[in-house]
């Protein structure tokens, strides 16, 4: 099977910074994942990190993701919202667990899917699944079907904006 150099030269452009950022990812990761910094320890991190990255950056473009500051300030803003979004999560299932009569409607929703790229599909649906009283469970198209623990609203447009709105600006920002 031959190949146009179109598509050679485009599956090799980008493929240092993509390999370094995914093993930089990676081996973050691997270190707190193992809570040490002994050598043994961070030497097999950066090598098993390193492979595992050169695997997926060669096998496919999705991982193609460029660097510019612009992305990195939306990516380190979207881990403060993700952060927040998190603690917010965390909060209302205290309340819900804790309070004497528990109030609430779970329902499924439908939510639109504001992102192409399928890395930044990837990242929306785990913020929204990470994030408690939530879960996602299916994707069809453009909409996500959401488990909601208490259904705020049935309207796809208002639960889109609840539930995606805050990681959509920063998500589509770097991931496109």
């Amino acid at each position: 099977m031959t190949e146009d150099k179109g598509t050679t030269q485009r599956r090799v452009s980008g493929l240092p910074q993509s390999l370094f950022l995914l093993w930089g990812f990676l081996f973050a990761v691997w270190l707190v994942i193992n809570s040490s910094v002994e050598l043994p320890i961070t030497s097999t991190g950066a090598v098993v990190s390193l492979v595992v990255a050169a695997i997926f950056v060669r096998r496919g473009d999705v991982w193609r993701i460029g660097l510019t500051p612009r992305k990195l300030f939306h990516f380190l803003a979207y881990t403060g919202v993700f952060l927040v979004e998190l603690v917010k999560a965390n909060i209302n299932m205290l309340r819900y667990v804790y309070a004497p009569r528990i109030d609430i409607r779970p329902g499924i929703v439908k939510v639109r899917m504001p992102l192409k790229s399928p890395i930044g599909r990837l990242a929306l649906a785990n913020s929204i699944a990470l994030t408690p009283g939530s879960l996602v469970m299916d994707l069809k198209g453009d909409a996500l079907f959401i488990h909601w623990l208490d259904v705020k609203t049935t309207d796809p447009e208002e639960a889109t904006q609840i539930i995606v709105g805050p990681f959509e600006k920063h998500l589509g920002a770097v991931f496109g």
